[in-house]
């Protein structure tokens, strides 16, 4: 890349980051729309096996209850790379923009991650890496979990925000009991 293609690279994902951190990180943390947080695998009333396929979920909705904490189980048996990422609508439409600057830039290509390019300093301490506490994005064959503790009752969904794959309609909604 040149260098006025990672000038205009690094300001992009800076403001993608900021809508970002704004929006998505707001709604996961700050009042209003919070929807719950990081949970101990130890609380985990049950687990829920989640397989990605490529361009749907199994299961396509899950029920939960406010406080309570589920141990998802995530496998993806597609052939793609794919994501499950639990949030609000606009946080996924924010994250879809800084998913598109990963595959952009070569991050995600197809089925493949270049983990090492996720560690790109994009400037302002701003990476690709992808470690939020309510997403993994998965190689096929790959398999992690995620533990999550749902607080209030809010419209959320999961979804992979990889390019294309959510408007392919790969995406489940979160129903609260």
């Amino acid at each position: 890349m040149n260098l006025s293609g990672f000038v205009v690279a690094a300001a992009a994902l800076s403001l993608s980051a900021s809508v970002f951190a704004a929006g998505a990180h707001e709604g996961m943390h700050g009042q209003g729309a919070n929807f719950g947080e990081p949970g101990k695998a130890s609380e985990a009333s049950r687990t829920i096996t989640v397989e990605m396929h490529d361009n749907y979920y199994e299961p396509e909705s899950i029920a939960v209850s406010p406080g309570e904490t589920v141990r998802f189980l995530v496998e993806n048996k597609g052939n793609l790379v794919h994501e499950f990422n639990i949030g609000t609508a606009a946080m996924h439409e924010a994250h879809q923009e800084e998913m598109a600057m990963m595959m952009e830039h070569g991050v995600i290509e197809g089925g493949k991650i270049n983990h090492h390019m996720m560690e790109m300093d994009m400037g302002d301490g701003h990476s690709m890496k992808h470690d939020d506490p309510n997403s993994v994005l998965l190689e096929p064959g790959q398999s992690k979990e995620i533990v999550w503790t749902f607080s209030n009752k809010s419209n959320i969904e999961f979804a992979c925000n990889v390019p294309g794959h959510y408007q392919a309609g790969m995406y489940g909604d979160v129903n609260f009991d």
